[in-house]
């Protein structure tokens, strides 16, 4: 089969790899129709690059069609559709139990400290292939799909995978109550349809981001919006539209690779110099990230509001203003998106005719498989309007 694989920093090459195969009696195979590039694969292509090892499979943005099930497995057959979620959980332990999916204890990573493994997202998670490529073996194929109707085209559902739910979390945790203002730092895939369920929930939603085409589709459904190249300080401009005190909650939807950072984004640079294994010990360590995007939430939030944490942010010494988050009583939720926590809610909400929140038509680009490598660097230079891609295998 063909599949997207890292085989070097900036270097995603579409080779032939083995047909992914029934492990376990609990395994299904599904074959991939669509699949998504999410900002996080950015990671991979750059600043997380010491985990990686040439030939590792990416991708963890997938939907398609059972091809194979486990001897096992009682729920799924053959030709069904599902999506599959971005982080592997069983279903079943004590930390599903608790609807925290992300971090699932059959499948956390302990050498590295990580919680629940993902697809596709290199040895800090599990190392398991991806799903941007022909086919993917999915476990726990009790538990971990999600079913759902064939008829809707492919964008009805993919999102289920990664962007909805990550977005969905990062919503509830902001907890914004009815009317309230939520600011979202960051209009990529994420902060876009964060925009989008705020606005559906009825909240008065700002958006920050300086690229036009982003901006322009947030302005489109009724979201207001702030180009940050264009005011003089984010906090002030967002206190200007809330009456002086600022927003109910904010959304860090960026994370560890936020502009405006120099000295992190030179130290990260750096880094790249060092031998892989040197680079593997100093950002597990002493790594440090760019924290513009979250240092402008916590200038843009009013005393006792909540910042809401769904950009990835991956280093350990990283320095907080400690003494304006306590002054301002300030709430911080974050961490990788439950999937199956919210995939009832959202699910049934993508089954309504209406379209509410745009998913159809949420993909700026679809691309066949063979065109990721230059995606890749399309999308991390926002060439093109970029928002959001989709690959057809």
């Amino acid at each position: 089969m063909r599949a997207v694989t890292w085989q070097g920093k900036q270097d995603m090459q579409v080779i032939e790899v083995p047909d992914a195969v029934i492990e376990q009696p609990t395994d299904v195979v599904v074959d991939i129709t669509s699949t998504g590039l999410c900002g996080s694969d950015l990671h991979l292509y750059d600043p997380l690059s010491p985990f990686m090892t040439a030939g590792d499979i990416v991708g963890h943005e997938s939907m398609g069609i059972v091809r194979e099930v486990g001897s096992a497995v009682q729920t799924l057959q053959v030709g069904d559709r599902v999506v599959v979620p971005f982080n592997i959980s069983c279903g079943s332990c004590w930390m599903c139990d608790r609807g925290l999916f992300s971090q699932c204890e059959t499948t956390q990573n302990t050498d590295t400290g990580t919680g629940a493994s993902l697809f596709g997202y290199s040895k800090l998670y599990g190392q398991v292939p991806g799903g941007q490529a022909e086919m993917l073996r999915v476990p726990f194929g009790d538990a971990l799909p999600i079913k759902v109707p064939h008829g809707p085209p492919d964008d009805r559902f993919l999102f289920l995978s990664d962007v909805l739910p990550t977005a969905w979390q990062a919503v509830e945790y902001a907890d914004v109550e009815d009317g309230g203002t939520l600011a979202i730092i960051g209009a990529g895939p994420i902060g876009d349809m964060a925009a989008r369920i705020a606005l559906h929930r009825g909240l008065d939603v700002i958006v920050v981001d300086s690229v036009r085409e982003r901006l322009a589709r947030i302005h489109g459904r009724g979201g207001s919006t702030i180009d940050h190249t264009e005011v003089d300080g984010v906090g002030d401009a967002i206190r200007e539209m809330t009456h002086g005190r600022g927003a109910d909650a904010v959304i860090d939807a960026v994370g560890m690779e936020a502009h405006g950072s120099p000295v992190a984004e030179t130290a990260q640079k750096a880094l790249g110099l060092l031998p892989k294994k040197v680079q593997e010990k100093v950002m597990l360590n002493v790594g440090s990230d760019r924290l513009a995007a979250l240092l402008s939430a916590i200038d843009s939030v009013r005393r006792g509001g909540t910042i809401s944490i769904s950009g990835v942010y991956g280093a350990p010494t990283d320095p907080l203003p400690m003494f304006e988050l306590f002054d301002k009583q300030i709430q911080l939720r974050m961490g990788q998106a439950n999937v199956h926590r919210w995939s009832d809610e959202i699910l049934a909400l993508l089954q309504q005719d209406e379209d509410v929140l745009g998913v159809e038509t949420f993909a700026t680009h679809h691309l066949p498989l063979t065109d990721a490598p230059e995606a890749y660097r399309k999308f991390r230079d926002k060439e093109d309007g970029m928002v959001k891609v989709v690959f057809t295998p």
